[in-house]
């Protein structure tokens, strides 16, 4: 009788066990969040490593995690922070607490003899050795700052320890502190701004942005460019912040949210010097890079509003998707009003709408640029009238689009006709407005149309083949492949020729 193999039983026990262990982690609880004191600590052991092996990608971490951070801070994280992070009595560390204010007493609590044993297994924080670089100082100055700048009654506060923090990082002149230095010249912007004087830290950040050019700090001049920008188009300083852009350039290796603010800021001034497609691009490309609209709803609002006016100016309707977006719907109520007026063509709704939101348009500095869609508004209308009727009088027009007199309506239709809005002429003698029949699907206009299609198509097509790339050393296996099929020809030829081969080996009926 052959022997049988028994299967080994220890199978069902890892599988009981594997078992065991999955509900054992799904009964554990989730780990709590760290404290903000064990976020910074740990956030000071980052830096000290970007600044010991000179990358500054563990910098760029630690300031990702600043906007979260900074909502969580108060007197009491600060101070225990300074604390923890300088154990020894040094002159940083006292300068640093001198910000703050001191602290409240310790109350007396009652001794407990079951808490000593369990506070003796809880292993003690091992010391540091040294002091902290300098670039753990000023990432709590920075953290300072932004406390500060919460409360209107520490404004000053903040501007004064911005002012020393500047003085005290231009003077080291590290460049492992770059990362840390493009955030506190946005501290510093912020504490001017918030104290009503922006426009006195201007020289301060052209004389910055010279230093800063000088010595290819990519993402200090980058900061600095920004808040230049934001320092005239805050005053209205179209011009200056046009020649600063065309005088300066932005550095490539800039990150993503500098990019947007960038663009959003160049998409405001060439929208105010009526170049609109040029500022449609812009604000597209800072929609593109800005971050999550949940991470930043404040700046994803804003380069919306603009957004949907320069689409109006240059003629276009906005999706109605955009409208009903979480974030963006309460913000974007009165635009959504502004579009349906210019998508009716209706002057009068337009006017309304105008008049019911001028203190919205007014503080997101939008009340321009929404005035100027009236000749939208105008133009919309005369297009619905053109196509409603063959002939109309011009005084029918004032009624139906509100205009003030016959002139007007005569002057508005006139250019309308020759901008291509419609195709008509008007008949002066006789007071009206001949309407043109509509336009089919052929003609010259098409062809344009339909010519610089193609070449589009053809363009991309050449930039796409321009782009393609081959593996090294490729061509030598078709060579390789090509010669060896000449030797089998060459072979074949040869039998064939001394008739070693029979019929079968031919192929049958060769």
């Amino acid at each position: 009788m052959p022997d049988v193999e028994m299967k080994p039983a220890d199978k069902k026990d890892d599988k009981k066990d594997e078992k065991k262990d999955d509900k054992k982690k799904e009964e554990e609880p989730p780990k709590p969040p760290p404290t903000p004191v064990q976020e910074i600590k740990f956030n000071v052991v980052l830096i000290e490593r970007a600044v010991a092996t000179l990358e500054p990608r563990f910098a760029h971490r630690v300031l990702r995690t600043l906007t979260t951070l900074r909502k969580r801070l108060d007197e009491t994280v600060l101070r225990n922070a300074v604390e923890e992070v300088f154990v020894k009595d040094t002159p940083t560390k006292q300068s640093l607490l001198s910000w703050l204010p001191d602290a409240p007493a310790p109350v007396e609590a009652m001794e407990v003899d079951s808490a000593a044993p369990a506070a003796s297994k809880t292993p003690a924080a091992p010391a540091p050795a040294a002091e902290p670089v300098p670039e753990v100082d000023m990432y709590l100055r920075l953290l300072m700052m932004h406390f500060f700048e919460t409360t209107p009654a520490t404004y000053a506060k903040a501007l004064d320890l911005a002012h020393q923090t500047v003085e005290k990082m231009q003077a080291l002149n590290r460049r492992s502190m770059d990362p840390i230095a493009a955030k506190v010249w946005f501290a510093l912007e912020r504490a001017y701004e918030l104290g009503a004087e922006l426009a006195d830290a201007r020289p301060l950040f052209l004389a910055a942005q010279r230093t800063a050019s000088l010595r290819h700090d990519d993402e200090t001049q980058a900061s600095l460019i920004n808040r230049l920008l934001r320092s005239y188009l805050h005053y209205s300083l179209y011009d200056q912040a046009d020649k600063l852009v065309s005088k300066t350039t932005f550095p490539a290796s800039a990150g993503n949210p500098q990019f947007a603010r960038y663009h959003y800021y160049l998409g405001r001034i060439k929208a105010v010097q009526l170049n609109y497609s040029a500022a449609h691009a812009n604000l597209q490309q800072a929609i593109r890079r800005a971050p999550a609209a949940t991470l930043a709803p404040g700046f994803y609002q804003a380069v919306h509003k603009l957004f949907v006016v320069v689409e109006l100016l240059m003629g276009d309707i906005p999706d109605r998707g955009l409208f009903r977006h979480p974030v963006l719907e309460k913000a974007l109520t009165a635009y959504f009003d502004i579009v349906k007026a210019v998508r009716t063509g209706s002057l009068s709704q337009f006017q309304t709408t105008l008049a019911q939101h001028a203190p919205q348009f007014a503080a997101d500095r939008t009340h321009t640029l929404v005035a100027r869609l009236r000749q939208n508004v105008i133009k919309t209308g005369i297009r619905r009238l053109s196509l409603s009727y063959s002939r109309i009088a011009l005084r029918d027009i004032c009624v139906k689009l509100h205009l003030d007199s016959e002139e007007d309506a005569e002057y508005i239709v006139g250019k309308a006709i020759r901008d291509g809005v419609m195709d008509g002429t008007i008949v002066h003698a006789r007071g009206w407005m001949e309407c043109g029949a509509p336009k089919g699907g052929y003609g010259a206009a098409v062809a344009d149309v339909f010519g610089r299609r193609i070449g589009y198509c053809l363009e991309l097509h050449n930039q796409s083949v321009k782009a393609m790339r081959y593996p090294l050393n490729a061509h030598r296996k078709e060579l390789a492949a090509a010669e060896g099929a000449r030797e089998r020809e060459k072979e074949l030829a040869k039998e064939i020729q001394e008739g070693d081969l029979d019929d079968e080996d031919m192929g049958g009926e060769f």
